[in-house]
């Protein structure tokens, strides 16, 4: 055991017990899953963040290795009420400093009323408030991590085989493991490209649909990306998830906005305009469609504050999800979405167009 202290932007210093040590800064969030403890500390989206826990014990079943999304922990910093063993150990042996034994609920209401906040984190035998005051002074906003998706991305072209005969390209900006399992077990075969990657990586696949992958940060930094889907809009269908879905709105004449403190959790409700049917989703976000434009339209809205979680364009064959309709951790409510994504490429013709709904 050590000594750990967290400041925080509104001025606080927040002791607690170190549990990993090491001294490090980024945007205070939480989430409020109970479970997923594992797929939630692996996610891509939560790089360059301290990811806070809000159910107060975490590590009660263990940690299992084919529960990851990705091949390493992406926050910059783990926080709960208790951490168990197996947990500190797992976190120690990446190099992630850890605290517990503080006021959780405080620190989650915190967020809620003042918005994620960048905090400064020292962990160990002999540091001081001081310390933690220092990593605070070079936290930056999320905004200014412009390069954010080289930190997550794949750095060269991997193919994932499936038994059918639709060939999705997911640009990867951050994607999660979980997303390209439900593609190829829907018999999709799947070529994961870098952020970066241009119009004649793409052209080259010669896919049927072109996905953009969730990710961390600010959508207005992925320029490429962007680029890619102003690109092949109309040529061949887009389909996007989180982040994905920001960056295609972004791209289409949408604008995106910075949202307060997220949706991150396991019980996020989401109405279909259409359908009017209720469904609970996995979220892990911190930017938001504002406006989709003229050339897409909500089809889906988040019951708790309106804000968008589908979009459409029966003309361009476009279908994207705010939400982790994967869900892992989560409700399997929405796994249909994947379905809906193949049936676009429509092997006879794209025949299929994903249902729209115009917005208020």
């Amino acid at each position: 055991m050590s000594d750990a202290y967290l400041a925080l932007e509104d001025g606080r210093v927040v002791e607690a017990r170190g549990r990993v040590p090491g001294r490090t800064r980024g945007e205070l969030v939480f989430t409020t899953a109970y479970t997923g403890y594992e797929e939630s500390l692996t996610d891509p989206s939560y790089e360059e963040q301290v990811l806070t826990f809000s159910y107060p014990l975490i590590g009660n079943y263990g940690v299992r290795a084919e529960r990851f999304e990705s091949d390493r922990v992406h926050p910059r910093a783990a926080v709960a009420r208790e951490f168990t063993e197996e947990v500190v150990e797992w976190l120690a042996d990446e190099g992630v400093p850890a605290v517990d034994h503080l006021d959780t609920r405080d620190l989650v209401t915190s967020i809620r009323e003042e918005g994620a906040m960048k905090v400064g984190i020292a962990v160990g035998e002999d540091v001081t408030p001081e310390d933690a005051k220092e990593e605070l002074a070079q936290c930056k906003g999320m905004s200014e991590h412009v390069d954010i998706g080289a930190q997550v991305t794949t750095t060269e072209l991997t193919t994932y085989e499936g038994d059918g005969d639709t060939t999705v390209a997911l640009v990867d900006c951050g994607a999660k493991g979980s997303i390209v399992d439900s593609l190829v077990d829907r018999g999709a075969t799947v070529h994961v490209l870098p952020y970066d990657a241009d119009a004649e990586d793409v052209s080259a696949l010669e896919p049927d649909v072109l996905f953009i992958s969730n990710g961390p940060g600010d959508p207005e930094n992925y320029t490429a990306t962007r680029e890619l889907v102003e690109e092949f809009a109309g040529e061949v269908p887009l389909a996007g998830i989180c982040l994905g879905q920001q960056i295609v709105a972004s791209a289409l004449g949408g604008t995106t906005e910075k949202m307060a403190f997220g949706h991150r959790g396991v019980n996020q409700p989401v109405r279909d305009l259409q359908t009017g049917k209720v469904v609970m989703t996995t979220q892990n976000h911190g930017y938001t469609v504002a406006d989709p434009g003229d050339k897409l339209d909500v089809t889906q809205v988040n019951v708790n504050d309106d804000t968008a979680e589908g979009l459409a364009s029966e003309e361009l064959s476009v279908i994207t999800r705010q939400y982790h309709p994967e869900a892992h951790p989560g409700p399997h409510d929405s796994l249909g979405f994947f379905d809906d994504v193949l049936a676009m490429a429509g092997t006879e013709g794209n025949e299929h167009k994903p249902r729209v709904v115009a917005s208020d």
